[in-house]
């Protein structure tokens, strides 16, 4: 079943508010006493069902309508799906949604929004400080610190480089926003690689797409960077070798489906330059591990900084803590002390518009798996 938007109040308690919502975890252990007011603040009279990380409810399950999901594999959504057949609308906490759109939540026909925006900026300007590191060699000069040698390192310059972004949503466009603020060309894939945004007197485009990411969501401004200089060139899934070819560091922003699982293969390293760098803020499962590890052994690209990894946490034994050309970081590009106030600000919201039978924020296409 589908949220019916063309009905005023689709949910059945007072007012057109969900009977009753439950939450899982966000971000932290348990959802804050001050989160749980604001839901309620939104859909006032709605009961609140509290979740575990395993998806242990501390209530009846039966009516409840609306699922805010964090911290919940698979196998519990769908433990709890069975227990909530009046289910409407799920909105994932984040931007990836693959483990909501199960087998179950396909067969019911059942609403998914998510966080496409809450985490751009912190993701973008960890990316940017990748970019930094890359050019001006951090890792060498951190590295010739520790042996206590004096040895100056000659850099590059921003304006000279050229960056990739595989995924050109919300995170792809303020990548390139700060990039393209130090002169850094841009070439940018994305699955619709026509798509084209109308252009502002000063020359930047804004992107009304609902295909990319919603920015504005609310009237949070400080969601993402809405204006992003227009790439030099946009290619298409096909032009995926040509991009890394071209690239001096390659960025992956692009969400996890089955046509984007293991994009990143051996025959794709293989067109990138001896010099070149790639940084994943994405999924781990984008890139071929395996591949990826001979590649950077063999220094046939320059390195890897990665933030995503297949399994997380990342066992002690990974090569990727071995090598040393890769930065490592644990998945936590996505931080900063306002993502969870936005992520709150989101649900609430569209918790409005559900109840006022508004069109929702972030609907999912489940076909396209974003």
């Amino acid at each position: 079943m589908s949220v019916d938007m063309a009905r005023p109040g689709p949910g059945s308690g007072p007012g057109g508010v969900p009977s009753a919502i439950a939450v899982s975890p966000i971000l932290s252990a348990r959802i804050r006493t001050q989160d749980l007011d604001r839901i309620r603040d939104a859909a006032p009279g709605a009961r609140i069902v509290n979740l575990s990380m395993e998806g242990l409810a501390d209530g009846p399950l039966e009516d409840v309508e609306v699922l805010l999901r964090g911290w919940l594999s698979s196998e519990a959504f769908d433990r709890l799906l069975a227990r909530a057949p009046r289910l409407l609308w799920v909105h994932s906490a984040t931007s990836g949604v693959e483990r909501a759109l199960t087998l179950a939540a396909l067969e019911r026909r059942i609403t998914v929004t998510n966080a496409r925006g809450v985490f751009t900026r912190p993701i973008a300007e960890h990316v940017l400080m990748l970019i930094l590191a890359i050019s001006r060699r951090l890792p060498q000069l951190l590295e010739l610190q520790r042996e206590r040698t004096w040895q100056p390192l000659e850099g590059v310059e921003l304006r000279e480089l050229t960056i990739g972004i595989v995924g050109y949503g919300s995170i792809g466009r303020a990548v390139a926003s700060l990039a393209g603020a130090f002169g850094a060309r841009v070439i940018a894939l994305r699955r619709h690689p026509d798509w084209s945004m109308p252009s502002r007197a000063d020359g930047h485009r804004v992107d009304p797409s609902s295909d990319g990411p919603a920015d504005d969501a609310g009237d949070h401004r400080d969601l993402a960077f809405p204006f992003a200089p227009a790439p030099f060139r946009v290619v298409g899934p096909d032009g995926l070798h040509e991009l890394l070819a071209a690239s001096d560091i390659v960025v992956l922003s692009a969400p996890l489906t089955p046509e984007t699982e293991d994009m990143i293969d051996a025959a794709a390293l293989a067109v990138m330059g001896r010099e070149a760098w790639i940084i994943n803020v994405a999924r781990g499962r984008l890139i071929d591990d395996r591949a990826l590890v001979d590649a950077l052994r063999e220094h046939r690209i320059g390195g890897a900084a990665l933030d995503a990894f297949r399994e997380e946490p990342l066992r002690p034994t990974s090569p990727f803590y071995e090598l040393g050309n890769v930065i490592v970081t644990p998945h936590t590009a996505w931080s900063s002390a306002r993502v969870l106030e936005r992520s709150i600000d989101l649900f609430c919201e569209n918790l409005r518009r559900y109840s006022h039978a508004e069109p929702l924020r972030n609907v999912v296409d489940p076909g396209a798996g974003y």
